[in-house]
């Protein structure tokens, strides 16, 4: 009898080994990031190093200044301008509640009611950027001369005694007091409260107003329990686009103020270009960016958001 042997099966074939790719282009990201860096260490980095060894200099412009650790100067200029420094906080504190008061409304309204008008009344809003900020700052004094429709208005509808009375006007006069100020930082900064207001409202979805609507919720009660909520981190990053610029400007309050309302941008820009005694201006300068730095600290964590536009 023949024995008939099966034949083994052929083993499938195997696949090549596939080497590792390379990792091309690993560097490609920090390159990339390299003239971004190159600027802030150039602009920013170095210049705020020379301004610390400044700080703590001693000496005059004609004998030249030295490094002699004068850490002194901090506490000289702190005692000597601190009522610079109170006033600088009040004021841009007040413009930036009132950019709020103004900038919130406008930003629901071309987010949510603009309709095909939207983008006109964005071209609106960044207009005064298109002219120069000495320009729309010397604007207001035209708006608040004394006899002007402004001030008439104002003076009619008994504004003024009340402004009077709490010491942010002179009588009938607007010019030359706090409030006009205040009202040159609010329209100067109020473009910068809008636009990431508008940015965080138009991310919104349409559709929780309309689940809060079929939960029989009013419209204040959607407001305050859906838009507002969900529009906290442009609230935070409208508050801090407008406080921190607004709190070291000097030209509002050179142009539309006198010595009474002086901040201490005025100060700062006095001792640097004026008074020429650089180791103060710079410890001023240091002061001010701790100062604006704590609070900012303190505001994002108390405002429970992290989520900035």
């Amino acid at each position: 009898m023949a024995t008939v042997t099966e034949a083994p099966p052929t083993p499938a074939p195997v696949a090549p080994e596939k080497k590792p790719p390379r990792k091309r282009g690993r560097w490609t990201p920090y390159l990339l990031l390299l003239p971004g860096l190159l600027w802030l260490v150039v602009f920013f980095a170095l210049p705020v190093i020379y301004q610390a060894s400044t700080s703590v200099q001693t000496g005059s412009l004609e004998e030249g200044y030295k490094v002699t650790w004068h850490f002194a100067t901090y506490w000289d200029a702190l005692s000597q301008y601190w009522p610079q420094f109170v006033r600088s906080v009040l004021y841009a504190a007040s413009a930036t509640v009132l950019c709020l008061l103004l900038g919130y409304p406008l930003a629901y309204l071309i987010a949510f009611r603009a309709g095909r008008w939207r983008n006109l009344i964005m071209i609106l809003v960044i207009a005064p950027f298109f002219t120069s900020f000495l320009i729309r700052t010397l604007a207001w004094k035209t708006i608040l001369a004394d006899g002007g429709p402004v001030v008439g208005a104002l003076d009619a509808l008994h504004v003024l005694d009340v402004t009077a009375f709490l010491g942010w006007t002179a009588g009938d006069r607007v010019l030359a007091t706090p409030l006009a100020v205040v009202c040159g930082l609010t329209y100067n900064f109020l473009p910068f409260m809008i636009l990431p207001l508008y940015t965080s409202l138009e991310r919104i979805d349409p559709r929780l107003h309309e689940a809060a609507g079929d939960l029989y919720a009013k419209p204040s009660t959607t407001f305050r329990k859906v838009t507002f909520p969900l529009s906290m981190p442009g609230v935070v990053s409208g508050t801090l686009l407008t406080f921190i610029p607004a709190s070291g400007d000097y030209i509002n309050s050179d142009l539309l103020g006198s010595t009474d309302t002086r901040m201490v941008g005025n100060v700062i820009q006095s001792q640097f270009l004026r008074i020429l005694d650089y180791p103060t201006a710079a410890a001023l300068s240091f002061i001010l960016m701790a100062a604006i730095l704590a609070v900012v600290t303190v505001y994002i964590r108390k405002s429970g958001t992290e989520d900035l536009v």
